[in-house]
């Protein structure tokens, strides 16, 4: 299960690595270009954000499974191990439940700006595809963080 869950892994990370390293040349070229030439990379705010939004929801489905989110441990004195399992189990299901809601709201938008045809400004490209891909990486968090709020609950800390 855990070698799956790693295989599994490598294509979200390698696709949130390739936005940041492409996000990354291409500020170094804006900025070079802004200051030397006078001629900043027109689209640049547009690829950055479509870049941030592929680095932050390709990794967060993986985030949420391997449980690297960054949390605060200001009652962890207050609970045993038997309660400590059972409290993350639960957080960790009832993140899952409630995620769905946003991951079903994001499907609609996309549908919407698929259906009136949106494009973004300087690139053309399709607003519906980025909501696409952000609904996807959505729906798998929530379904990860549902097994694996389950599977703490039945087995223990994973």
């Amino acid at each position: 299960m855990l070698l799956l869950s790693s295989r599994l892994a490598i294509i979200p990370l390698a696709v949130a690595s390739a936005a940041l390293f492409l996000m990354m040349c291409m500020t170094f070229a804006d900025v070079v270009l802004r200051s030397s030439f006078d001629a900043p990379i027109e689209a640049a705010t547009e690829l950055t954000r479509i870049l941030m939004a592929i680095v932050v929801f390709s990794s967060l489905p993986v985030c949420s499974g391997r449980g690297e989110h960054i949390s605060v441990d200001l009652f962890d004195g207050y609970f045993n191990n038997a309660m400590a399992r059972m409290r993350d189990g639960i957080i960790a299901l009832l993140c899952g439940i409630m995620l769905l809601w946003p991951a079903q709201r994001v499907t609609v938008l996309a549908q919407r700006a698929a259906d009136y045809g949106d494009l973004t400004e300087y690139l053309q490209i399709p607003q519906s595809y980025i909501a696409w891909g952000i609904a996807v990486a959505t729906f798998a968090t929530a379904i990860i963080l549902i097994i694996r709020g389950v599977a703490i609950l039945i087995w223990g800390n994973l």
